[in-house]
């Protein structure tokens, strides 16, 4: 019996230190590698989901992110393409969402609208989407939106595991007049607060 719990404490521990080191398990692609992209902004492979590496800045020492998180990823999309910097530039991925705001207020954190899931606003491209985490991911998760239909979203993301793809379909409801995204971690979306960014849709 006590033999067994060591193995297994041993095996965590060895896999939390490969985690985050640069081992990668999957020999199709290499660390760094560019594996997608979303309006001209890059999805950089980074191996096992624990790996960090070093950090990107932007003008001014504005921090983007470890190298090649997914936190990493929304922030330079929103750095790149609105040159949105958030006013606390640090946090995991879970903590981009704010718990305590009601749902379509101002997250000030990260100056954007925070929705939350079984909003009365439906998800739209290029919103920042935020996940809980989960046993084997403590941190949580984020992405951004590529595409949304009345029935599903698809994401865009960095860091997602070795062997995940750099998009996902999840689907979408709208039930009651509120938005809900099928994926049970799912706390919710922030947005540009801009009228012309999604005046398309």
């Amino acid at each position: 019996m006590v033999v067994g719990v060591c193995l297994l404490i041993g095996l965590y521990a060895t896999f939390r230190l490969l985690s985050r080191s640069n081992f990668n398990p999957n020999s199709k692609y290499t660390i760094g590698q560019p594996l997608d992209s979303l309006n001209g902004v890059i999805v950089y492979y980074n191996g096992m989901v624990g790996r960090t590496g070093e950090r990107s800045v932007g003008d001014s020492g504005y921090n983007i992110g470890i190298k090649y998180q997914c936190v990493e990823f929304v922030k330079r999309y929103y750095y790149q393409r609105f040159h949105h910097k958030m006013p606390d530039a640090f946090g995991n991925a879970k903590d981009f969402f704010d718990s305590k705001l009601p749902d379509s207020a101002h997250n000030a954190k990260r100056d954007l609208l925070q929705f939350t899931n079984g909003s009365r606003c439906k998800p739209l491209p290029e919103d920042l989407i935020i996940f809980d985490g989960h046993a084997g991911n403590k941190y949580g998760h984020v992405a951004i939106i590529a595409e949304t239909t009345d029935s599903s979203i698809t994401i865009i993301q960095q860091n997602p595991g070795p062997f995940a793809a750099s998009r996902d379909t999840i689907a979408l409801q709208h039930k009651n007049n509120l938005w809900t995204v099928g994926l049970s971690r799912t706390l919710g979306w922030l947005r540009k607060d801009t009228t012309q960014l999604h005046a398309k849709y």
